[in-house]
């Protein structure tokens, strides 16, 4: 039987008694804050930039009042009058502003009644959690002449998702680290110095760039950035550019790399080679640390960048290299989804196949530190649900935290579309060489570029902790 509860229903103007009351009590949280401000396109600092809310200015200001407004009316449309009720006028006073985290209660009370045109004044009230007047004023309104019963219509959750938010979380733990020494390699545009002196200013790196000198100042200029105590090594074109920030690292002067205005096949050439310095036991191969602001975790996509159609061998070493880094950034046992087109392991599928044999190889410990299973298709390597409707019962499916690719297309396609279609952040990161890469698309973000050498901070720390002695 239907619950008294699941109607929204009116009280008609013969009803309704001088000083009958209503009350709504609502917290004002950044969700809260954030929809108003893109429903109304009121982009006021003092109600949308957390910084701004820091400042003693943020305390001067009348904040969010107009959200409190709305509440009044709100309680005078759903309850007291209720359905049907025509607002006529209002006349607000705030007194003080409305916070995040503030419990505003709201209470509207009819002070007299007009029976010739069936209005009613209201007193109108906002309080916070400490009792404190906020708002208050009058509103008149027609109030119904006729008894209103209807369902109550159950609204569509809203979320607003914050782009780069856990980005952002990276960031903060690299903050705290010793800057990293970083060859720049080639940063002859606009966005790589932008997103070079964002990392500066951040703290957490000391660059050193590398490249043709007259072209890296006139970019300098263009954008009015100061290079004078920033080094600069002058060679003439961007393949000595590469050769020049490998032999830094050979010499201690650098603990990572970063790509700048080049192709990845001529920025790694130089790297991988064997005489590079930068080689290990493993194959170097790519990460992308994607921030996707409508999934509940970081997700980690390999290799999308260097190795076009790895072997078991290479895909072993991507494996290892993904779980490192996840490790370096905080994930204790991450796990490892190896990714085909379907879950089950079919002959006519190579990468069914390769992706039943790395299970088996991180069984016998030749793969350690995460949870490895597959083949996993996509969906049910991310999603429970899906996962639960295949009857795929396994510690990895729907709770993947590392997407290992059958082959580059795949990766690199995924990790677009995510960018350009789920509005996600992307990091990018080189693993498997004696210090970080950082290895961003060209076209990549200042946000991009700069949580990546937060993740190239977290990686050399990681490494330089797992080998003291």
């Amino acid at each position: 039987m239907t619950q008294v509860s699941d109607f929204i229903e009116n009280r008609t103007y013969d009803e309704i008694a001088v000083r009958d009351t209503a009350r709504l009590s609502r917290t004002f949280t950044r969700c809260d804050a954030d929809i108003f401000a893109d429903v109304t396109g009121n982009i006021n600092p003092a109600h949308v930039d957390p910084e701004f809310a820091k400042s003693d200015l943020f305390h001067e200001v009348i904040a969010n009042g107009m959200w409190g407004a709305a509440l009044i009316s709100t309680v005078l449309g759903t309850e007291l009058p209720g359905p049907g009720t025509i607002y006529l006028d209002q006349s607000l006073s705030f007194r003080a502003p409305i916070f995040l985290g503030d419990v505003i209660v709201v209470t509207v009370t009819a002070r007299e009644k007009d029976d010739l045109h069936h209005r009613i004044t209201f007193d109108c009230r906002c309080t916070n959690q400490a009792g404190k007047v906020v708002i208050e004023g009058t509103a008149i309104v027609i109030a119904p002449k006729e008894k209103i019963k209807r369902p109550r219509v159950t609204l569509p959750e809203v979320r607003v998702e914050m782009q780069g938010a856990k980005f952002r979380n990276l960031i903060a733990m690299a903050e705290k680290l010793v800057p990293l020494r970083t060859a720049i390699i080639h940063p002859v545009n606009d966005l790589v110095l932008h997103g070079m002196f964002a990392a500066v200013e951040a703290d957490l790196i000391v660059p050193t760039l590398v490249g043709p000198e007259h072209r890296i100042r006139e970019v300098a200029e263009r954008i009015g950035a100061d290079l004078s105590e920033i080094p600069v090594i002058d060679v003439p074109h961007s393949h000595a550019a590469a050769d020049k920030a490998a032999e830094l690292v050979r010499e201690n002067k650098a603990e990572a790399l970063m790509k700048s205005a080049l192709h990845t096949d001529e920025f790694m050439r130089p790297l991988v080679r064997h005489d590079s310095g930068l080689r290990t036991e493993r194959r170097m191969s790519h990460v992308f640390i994607m921030d996707v602001p409508t999934f509940d975790r970081t997700i980690f996509i390999t290799d999308a960048a260097l190795n076009v159609a790895p072997d078991l061998l290479a895909k072993r070493d991507i494996t290892q290299n993904a779980i490192d880094l996840a490790h370096a950034v905080g994930l204790d046992l991450p796990k490892v989804a190896i990714l085909s087109a379907v879950e089950n392991v079919e002959p006519q599928i190579p990468s069914t196949i390769e992706a039943a044999a790395l299970c088996g190889m991180a069984h016998r410990k030749q793969i350690t530190g995460g949870l490895v299973d597959g083949p996993l298709a996509y969906d049910n390597a991310i999603s429970e649900e899906a996962a639960r409707t295949k009857g795929i019962e396994s510690a990895v499916a729907g709770k993947a935290d590392i997407l290992v690719m059958p082959n580059l297309e795949t990766g690199n396609m995924i990790a677009k579309q995510l960018v350009y279609m789920a509005s996600a952040e992307a990091a990018g990161i080189v693993a498997g060489a004696r210090v970080p890469i950082i290895l961003t698309s060209r076209a990549g973000s200042i946000e991009n570029r700069l949580a990546s050498c937060a993740v190239a901070a977290l990686m050399r720390d990681y490494q330089i902790k797992r080998v003291a002695p």
